[in-house]
């Protein structure tokens, strides 16, 4: 990469044009509900940006609504606020243990550069808007049930997983040897 190279992001927030409304309040739902089973800090970061930006009828600290009731609210939110996204993506991919790490053992084996597993991706600017243009969900799905068939994950939830830790959209599609991987070293030449 030279330096006049510049990677695009696209906030957070874009990844509702790709999901469906109802299984976005389902992962709205799951976050919210496995948060008090997680690690503090996804906690803190939802708690913190729910108190900036959703407001729950009958609740004078939006935090203390029942998760069920703060999802619904978080919604319209959750399509205007690329943080809350990303608090939100994070809690839930952390929730899912088994297909976080499933999704990203097959997208190492597909040759995907992408950060290690326990990366905070929240913290970055956004998802990339390049994909491999040899890997649609669909390929990715099949590959997944043919790997994991005992599993019962639905193709948005392997394909919101692929996003997440691929930090990708699939918006500018290029071979995989050109995508670009601005987080990501270089593979050090195997000495021959």
């Amino acid at each position: 990469m030279n330096d006049k190279t510049q990677i695009e992001f696209i906030p957070y927030h874009a990844i509702n044009e790709f999901m469906r409304n109802d299984f976005r309040l389902n992962v709205i739902k799951t976050a919210l509900l496995a948060l008090p089973k997680l690690d503090k800090k996804f906690g803190i970061a939802v708690d913190r940006l729910i108190r900036k930006h959703v407001k729950v009828s009958g609740f004078r600290n939006s935090v203390k609504a029942p998760a069920t009731v703060k999802a619904v609210a978080m919604v319209k939110a959750f399509e205007k606020h690329p943080k809350l996204v990303g608090a939100v993506l994070a809690a839930w991919a952390a929730a899912q243990t088994e297909l976080r790490q499933e999704i990203y053992a097959l997208l190492v084996e597909r040759d995907w550069q992408i950060l290690p597993m326990e990366a905070e991706r929240a913290k970055l600017p956004g998802f990339l808007t390049q994909w491999p243009e040899e890997d649609d969900y669909e390929t990715l799905y099949t590959a997944y049930t043919e790997a994991y068939p005992e599993r019962e994950a639905s193709i948005d939830e392997t394909s919101l997983m692929v996003v997440w830790l691929a930090g990708r959209l699939p918006i500018e599609k290029v071979a995989k040897e050109d995508l670009e991987t601005p987080f990501l070293q270089d593979k050090p030449e195997e000495e021959s």
